[in-house]
């Protein structure tokens, strides 16, 4: 069906795939306008080594530059007939070449030049003109040549071979120098053997030096340079045109818009890189039924056309952070053999009106010509809000996207085989055309998960961990009652961390129930310093909680789990409860046990202390919150009645509900309320109160222990309360010793990681 639009691996083309052949036409112009300036006999450049004016009279006067074959390797000196600069370009031997030597013989007449050049070269008188040798008397060079010789470094200086003077007169005005010099050696007969190099400088300044240098050696040219002037002078123009062509390609559109940022910022999902599949998706079973529909439309559509069924042009994925809507959808493209087009929805919305309606349009138009095919709108909240609410009557680019999206989905004209997926978790902002049918016909909620689902995703996410085969994920998941997806992968991720802070090869039972703890009540803070004082409040503080707690039937659905002193996140102890299963009702009995067990610790501090602290900030905002809810929302309370009191009891969308008001009673119906929220905390207090005075022994008794262990299981707490000893009392861990020598390096170990065993490293614990 869509064979032709598509390539070998199935998926369709890449969007603007189509080269711009003016953009490449106008860059290979350019490209040939660099190449002929730089690369024609007027160019000033070359592909060679570049040297500095006294590095290459170095090379010069040891030799080292190629003088006796200008055919092949000449010299030359280039000057541009609109510059002040020059260039040398000539070749020198990479390695040193063998020199042989010549004698000569130089009659002179003195001058105060020839003193000059004498003392420059070391030339010193030696003997008398008896002392040359005869044969010597046809190797006669001028002094031109001589001054020629010295200006190449070709003028031997060593001891050996020093030149010397003999005069002929007792004045010493009129002799002859005698030496020997150095010999240019041969062309070189391998071009390997030599380098190209090229030398700049400036012809003001250093034109007479480079002449007296070189001589007749090098060939002196003086060229026009008109590509270059031309380059110089339109190059600017030229950039220009480029940078312009690239801001408007940039700003400018195709067919789908006057602006390029106008079209769709859809991303197509590549199969092969996506792995995910319904399997690696648990504890949604009922969304995973509703959703595997769309897939076997996707693959068998003539299954549903045959019995005269359309499948939902849209689904709505429902359901708190975390719990797997983004991952359902990936694994629906995992499964469906089809192009998956994925966005979010702020991608939508830009600060120039019109452009979310326009990218919106062509999302739709790209996914048509590939169809049948999946759209995934991520946080579709982003764009989908309800129209004409807020201050000053609402968003106007975000509205014209949302009317687009609508027209798009369910309009005039008919859009078959695009299915449109979205996730959100506030659906009650959302607009209402957006969920009726013909549009999001179809709304998967993905709840949290139950005890078997938590238990489902721990397995998945423990296939990529090396989990102990002792280890069981069963109480985990029961213990977790509330935690969603990404909480529970966060927990194995956490647990695979402990077990590699205390280096283990696995990850055991114990690392999976300190990472339950962690995730849920924060991580222990052992390194807070607290007074003993502070500490005693503290312990006697958590004890109240727990006693209220054993003494109510709410130890039956709530059971006590732990109960420690040390600091755990903000909170300096802390009374652990863990359900033995889930709970999806609220029972009156059950709501005002939890506010005598909120207000134990209080009223422990008032027992035992007679004062009070601000530690019970959050004990008394929890009372005070399951009263209210008691009397506006479950009707508990006998003298107002099974009525509800107030109309917004959830997230607040302040675009809509800052002009609504949400009180919908009077003002003795208000008084009576906070009357009666009064009333129920006052009388579970006063409950915790006589329970804990009742019990004070057992009260302080729980208090000394937690202080001496610090920690103490529910099982141990109950002990206490009914023998006052316990059985089994728990080992207390002390944190690694100070080393004696505070210089020598040591491992980093921080507050919670587990001293050595005992048999490593003896008294490190101990039985108290």
């Amino acid at each position: 069906m869509a064979d032709q639009n598509q390539n070998k691996n199935g998926l369709p083309p890449t969007q603007g795939s189509s080269p711009n052949w003016g953009l490449w036409i106008l860059m290979a112009v350019i490209t040939g306008i660099l190449l002929l300036a730089f690369t024609s006999d007027g160019s000033m450049g070359s592909a060679a080594r570049n040297m500095t004016l006294e590095e290459f009279r170095k090379e010069y006067r040891d030799g080292n530059v190629v003088l006796t074959d200008a055919e092949h390797y000449p010299i030359e000196v280039v000057s541009s007939d609109n510059s002040s600069n020059g260039v040398i370009n000539a070749y020198i031997y990479r390695q040193k070449p063998t020199f042989t030597y010549a004698p000569f013989y130089m009659p002179f007449t003195e001058s105060e030049e020839l003193k000059t050049l004498f003392n420059r070269y070391g030339i010193t008188t030696t003997g008398t003109i008896d002392d040359i040798p005869a044969e010597r008397g046809d190797k006669v060079i001028s002094t031109e040549y001589f001054r020629k010789l010295g200006e190449e470094g070709r003028i031997l200086d060593t001891k050996e071979k020093h030149p010397r003077i003999c005069y002929t007169n007792e004045n010493g005005t009129e002799g002859v120098v005698v030496g020997e010099y150095r010999k240019n050696p041969e062309a070189p007969v391998n071009r390997k053997d030599v380098e190209y190099v090229s030398v700049n400088f400036s012809r003001t300044f250093q034109g007479d030096q480079v002449r007296d240098m070189l001589g007749t050696h090098a060939a002196y040219k003086v060229e026009s340079n008109t590509w270059q002037m031309i380059l110089i002078n339109c190059l600017p123009v030229l950039l220009l045109i480029v940078i312009f062509i690239f801001l408007f390609r940039a700003q400018g559109g195709g067919p789908s818009g006057a602006m390029k940022f106008a079209r769709s910022r859809a991303r197509l999902l590549d199969p092969s890189q996506n792995k995910i599949t319904f399997k690696d998706v648990a504890g949604i079973s009922e969304a995973k039924e509703e959703v595997w529909e769309i897939v076997e439309f996707l693959r068998n559509p003539q299954k549903f056309r045959n019995l005269g069924g359309t499948i939902p042009k849209g689904v709505l994925m429902v359901g708190p952070p975390g719990t797997g809507k983004t991952l359902l959808a990936k694994a629906i493209a995992g499964e469906a053999d089809v192009p998956f087009y994925t966005i979010s929805g702020s991608d939508f919305v830009e600060m120039f009106v019109g452009v979310g309606a326009s990218r919106v349009r062509d999302m739709f138009a790209e996914a048509k010509k590939h169809s049948p095919c999946l759209i995934f709108i991520d946080e579709i909240d982003a764009v989908g809000r309800h129209r004409g609410h807020g201050v000053g009557g609402g968003h106007d680019e975000r509205e014209q996207t949302l009317n687009a999206l609508l027209v798009e989905m369910d309009g005039f004209s008919a859009n078959e085989n695009v299915i449109v997926i979205a996730a959100t978790n506030r659906v009650d902002v959302l607009d209402p055309a957006l969920l009726r049918p013909g549009r999001f016909d179809r709304q998967v909620v993905v709840n949290l998960p139950d005890a078997a689902g938590r238990e489902q995703i721990l397995r998945v996410h423990a296939r990529k961990i090396k989990l102990d085969p002792s280890a069981n994920l069963n109480p985990i998941a029961r213990a977790t009652t509330g935690f969603s997806g990404a909480e529970l992968a966060n927990l194995v991720n956490e647990a695979a961390l402990i077990a590699a802070r205390r280096n283990k090869q696995t990850v055991t039972q114990s690392d999976l129930e300190e990472a339950r703890e962690k995730v849920r009540w924060g991580r222990e803070r052992r390194s807070l310093e607290i007074t003993d004082k502070e500490k005693y409040y503290t312990a006697v503080h958590e004890a109240g909680h727990a006693i209220c707690l054993l003494k109510t039937e709410l130890r039956k659905s709530l059971p006590l789990h732990k109960v420690t002193i040390i600091p755990r996140g903000p909170a300096l102890g802390v009374t652990m409860m863990l359900p033995d299963e889930d709970k999806h009702s609220e029972y009156k009995s059950e709501l005002l046990d939890y506010i005598v067990m909120a207000m134990g610790g209080r009223c422990a501090e008032q027992v035992v202390f007679g004062d009070i602290s601000g530690g019970a900030r959050g004990d008394i905002q929890s009372a005070t919150s399951i009263a209210r809810k008691m009397v506006c929302v479950y009707g508990m309370s006998e003298k107002l009645g099974p009525i509800e009191y107030g109309t917004n009891h959830n997230e607040v969308f302040l675009a809509r509900d800052i002009s609504q008001t949400t009180r919908n009673y009077s003002e003795r119906t208000a008084q009576l309320i906070d009357e009666e929220i009064q009333r129920i905390v006052t009388e579970n207090y006063n409950r915790a109160i006589d329970i804990l005075t009742e019990n004070k022994e057992r009260l302080l008794l729980v208090a000394d222990k937690l202080m001496e262990y610090e920690t103490l299981n529910g099982e141990q707490i109950a002990e206490l309360l009914d023998t006052g000893a316990m059985s089994n009392p728990p080992t207390r861990e002390l944190p690694p010793a100070m080393p004696e020598n505070l210089d020598a390096p040591t491992d980093l170990q921080t507050p919670d990681d587990q001293p050595p065993a005992p048999e490593t490293q003896p008294g490190a614990s101990e039985k108290l």
